[in-house]
This record gives C-alpha cells, structure tokens and sequence, in this order.
C-alpha cells in the first residue's frame, strides 16, 4: 500500500490541475462567447488578455515551486556522519535563503561562514529554520488568508471567488516553498493540489449558501431577510469560509515543508491544520474587518 500512495497522489493532483485549469477555461470560453456578440476583436483581446494572465498567476507560480529542490527537514536531525551525504543539498538550500529580507545580517553572514563545512551548515539551517523561517511563514499564511477573505467578502460571483481562491492559495503556496528554499516531495504537491480544487470548489458553492440555516434565531433571519443586510452578511460568510480553507491549505503546506510531525498520520495533520486554522481565524477577520473599509473604498474609486 505505501508503494501505491505516492503516485495515487501524484495523479490526484495532476488530475486536480487539470480539472481547476479546465474550469478557468470554461469560464473564459463563456465570457468569451458574450464578448464576441458585441465585437470578435473584444472576445480575442480577452482571450489574449486571458493567456497572459494564466501564465503570469497560475503556470508561473506552479514552474517556481516544481523547479525549487525538494528537501526533507528530518535530516537536519540526523547524525552529523549524514551531514556530508546531505551536503549539496544543505548548500542548494541555504543559498536560496541567503538573499530573503527576513533574515537578519547575523543570520546571513552565519550562513555564508558555514557554507563550506556540511556539519556546520546543518547545525545553521536548523537554527534559521527553527527560530525566523517558520515564524514569517506563519505571517505569511496569515497575509493570503486575509486577501482570500477581503477578496471573496467583496466579490457577488462563486465563480470569481472560486477563481481568487485558487490563485491566491497558488500564490500561498509558492511563497511558502521561496521563503523555505525548498519544496515538498511530489506526493505532498499531490495532496494540495487536491486541496486546492477542493477550496475552489466550496467557495464557488458557497455563493448560494442559505443564511437562515446558517443563522437559526429569528431575529437574525428577519434581520438576513433584508436584502442589503442578506447580501452583507452572505458575502462575509463566504469570505470566512474560503479564509478559513486558505489557511487550512498553508498550515498543511508549512507542515510538509517541515515535517516536524515524524510519526504522525497524514489524517492526523490535516485534523491539527485545521484545528490551527481555527486558532487563526479571529486575527485573521479582525485585521481583514479593519482593512475592508480601505479595500472598498479602493474598489469603488475604480469604477467611479
């Protein structure tokens, strides 16, 4: 059976890609076809407009994390006679950081004095790893699920917000494997690729989630009846869902990258993900409620 999971998960995230770029396709091809009633040039302007943008916010992100070496943090934990079997890799990584604004000068320059010595260097990148990196990746998880959030709290369109989940968690996702140096093994891209699709998925769904399921009392169902208010509130519904997916999909990604959970089954960590995710969430919609007003105010100086 351990044979068999890594490439079932390979081909479940293969699979996932190709049913998350088929759907944005989907998407375009309708526009499109409305585009081309008023004008074909404005329809093939779209479609080029189209191409460049899955291009610049879906492949590119994709070809930086498959490109990034692939690494396992347990070994910073191995003997040090595994040091040197490890060296390269130690040096591949610790160049890639060495140029990240997080880290402190007295970091870098401990980085750069043990580039040459593989003992050295594995003690070094253990300290960086544990004391700076996994604290900006946490601020980093929190950054996207804050933009998730604003992002579908503003949008009326499941299929928008299913489009903005997907590119930010690919953006997510690619920070979090740069400020690393490194990425996850195939199988673990395999799993978030899944649960990527399945973020997309639920948050085009949750466009029409029903507020009096959601809110029982009946004074909240009179106050959900009242047009503005039943808009107000279910579009903050599905940015907290889809903040709450996002931050679901980094933890899990920060967690593979780690791997600092040795022995623990894979359902068990997506449980602990979540229940992080959880923990988060209120820092995450207290920070995303003191922006929205900025970010609404930005949105209606571009159509005005």
């Amino acid at each position: 059976m351990k044979k068999l999971t890594k490439p079932f998960w390979i081909t479940i995230g293969i699979a996932a890609l190709f049913f998350l770029i088929m759907m944005m396709v989907s998407s375009v091809l309708q526009l499109g076809e409305r585009l081309e009633t008023i004008s074909p040039y404005l329809a093939y302007a779209f479609y080029v407009v189209s191409a460049i943008l899955f291009v610049l916010l879906i492949l590119r992100p994709i070809v930086l994390v498959l490109a990034s070496p692939t690494f396992s943090m347990e070994s910073l934990f191995d003997e040090d006679q595994n040091a040197r079997k490890n060296f390269l890799m130690y040096r591949r990584v610790a160049k890639n950081i060495m140029d990240e604004p997080y880290l402190s000068d007295n970091e870098r320059e401990a980085l750069k004095a043990s580039i040459n010595d593989p003992i050295q260097l594995k003690a070094t990148l253990s300290q960086v790893f544990d004391q700076t990196i996994k604290k900006e990746l946490n601020k980093t998880i929190v950054k996207y699920a804050e933009s998730v959030f604003l992002s579908t709290a503003i949008s009326q369109n499941g299929r928008l917000d299913a489009l903005a989940v997907v590119i930010i968690n690919l953006k997510l996702i690619k920070e979090l494997v740069i400020r690393c140096g490194f990425r996850p093994s195939y199988a673990s891209l395999g799993r978030l690729s899944f649960s990527i699709m399945s973020s997309a998925v639920i948050a085009d769904s949750l466009e029409n989630v029903n507020l009096n399921e959601l809110f029982p009392t009946k004074g909240l169902n009179l106050l959900s009846d009242l047009p503005f208010i039943k808009t107000l509130t279910g579009s903050l519904a599905q940015g907290v869902g889809n903040a709450l997916l996002s931050l679901r999909v980094g933890i899990i990604t920060r967690n593979y990258l780690f791997m600092n959970l040795k022995g623990t089954q894979k359902k068990e960590i997506r449980k602990m993900a979540f229940g992080e995710a959880i923990t988060l969430l209120p820092s995450v919609l207290a920070q995303s409620v003191m922006k929205l007003p900025d970010r609404l105010k930005t949105v209606f100086e571009k159509v005005f």
